[in-house]
């Protein structure tokens, strides 16, 4: 069960995901997006933002390598952390919208 939130919910917090229309509200942007496996890993704290960064770079010159092999080869983790990281980010339940 969602626990709900102690404050009550203000209007204006929200209206920035909605545009008004003539024919009443219409969604511009739904709340809810896919993490990237390198955001994930700052977010778990095995990186921080430069080393992601730092990934990227490598990535862009090699295409093929994934960003978590790219941490591990610059020395920032070791590849069974991102291993273990990344088969708990594919577990993330996600939603997808019709």
């Amino acid at each position: 069960m969602l626990a709900r939130p102690s404050t009550p919910v203000n209007q204006n917090d929200i209206a920035h995901y909605f545009e008004y229309s003539k024919s009443g509200l219409q969604v511009i942007e739904d709340g809810l997006k896919e993490i990237p496996f390198g955001e994930f890993m700052v977010e778990q704290g095995l990186v921080d933002r430069v080393q992601l960064f730092r990934a990227l770079q490598m990535q862009d010159k090699y295409p093929g390598v994934r960003v978590g092999e790219c941490a591990a080869a610059l020395g920032y983790v070791q590849i069974g952390e991102v291993e273990r990281l990344y088969d708990v980010w594919r577990g993330v339940a996600t939603v997808e919208v019709a």
